[in-house]
């Protein structure tokens, strides 16, 4: 195994590749218990779609990736947020609305560019040859942000996370703190979309949560059960994908939905055994 490991590493891209999708795993579980109690989990798949459509749009303009595509999916973060309180499309219908079109717009931006190739694969289904060393020092920096602003807002969070109302009457800026995560959430995707991909980032929001929602019972434990999971599935899902030379975002997913299962028959069997 140490070999292995030693084999692996001496690969820049790989390291590249660990570095910031240990960070994104991180980010994305902590977030996902909050998106997911509050029913707003698939926000993560609808960003993703907005994110291939702004990279798509950057790969017409050949400006880099990461430059447009933040912004894009932080204003779309904004957008769906408001859309979802402030009229009558609500939630899923919010995010299907806009998740769809920017997907259109993207297949369509880059069938006239640079035409249907393997960079359309990538985006979608992700590579973990697309982290330059630029966009490891940016992912660094923006994932410290997020898990920062996490760790100094805990408490806001878990109040609106249960109850808004509650939340509001203490004096809570409820829309303030969920802009927050709309914002945090946004920045998460972004970072990890082009190594996991379009189709399939918003897993690593959805399964860690709903994995250690199978044992632990209380909102810390479920947040740090969600941090440890997704790290290690990431960590061996890229293991995986290096020993049988299967695509790394794949990988990953099949490792959480294991490990997802793992859980569930641990709690099943301590139902019967009860």
């Amino acid at each position: 195994m140490v070999e292995l490991l030693a084999e692996m590493f001496s690969y820049t891209f790989l390291v590249r590749a660990v570095i910031v999708g240990l960070l994104v795993s991180l980010c994305a579980a902590l977030l996902g218990v909050s998106l997911v109690l509050k029913r707003y989990s698939m926000i993560g798949d609808g960003l993703a779609h907005v994110g291939f459509g702004a990279l798509a749009i950057a790969t017409a303009l050949n400006v880099a990736p990461l430059s447009v595509s933040i912004p894009v999916v932080v204003a779309a973060a904004f957008l769906l947020l408001r859309i979802s309180e402030n009229s009558k499309i609500k939630g899923d219908a919010a995010i299907a609305l806009i998740s769809t079109g920017s997907l259109a717009l993207g297949v369509v931006v880059i069938s006239m560019t640079t035409g249907m190739n393997t960079d359309v694969c990538n985006y979608l289904f992700g590579s973990i040859l697309a982290m330059s060393k630029n966009d490891v020092l940016l992912s660094i920096v923006l994932a410290s942000v997020v898990l920062v602003l996490f760790v100094l807002f805990y408490h806001k969070l878990f109040a609106i996370t249960f109850d808004e109302t509650f939340a509001r009457a203490t004096g809570v800026k409820v829309s303030a703190y969920n802009m927050l995560i709309a914002f945090l959430t946004a920045i998460t995707i972004v970072l990890g979309m082009r190594m996991m991909g379009a189709m399939l980032i918003s897993s690593l929001i959805i399964f860690p949560a709903l994995t250690s929602m199978r044992l632990c019972k209380t909102f810390l434990s479920v947040t740090i059960c969600s941090a440890l999971v997704s790290v290690i599935c990431f960590f061996a899902g890229v293991v995986i994908s290096y020993l049988y030379a299967m695509p790394t975002g794949a990988s990953v997913v099949m490792v959480n939905i294991a490990c997802f299962l793992l859980f569930w028959s641990i709690n099943y069997l301590k139902g019967v055994r009860q």
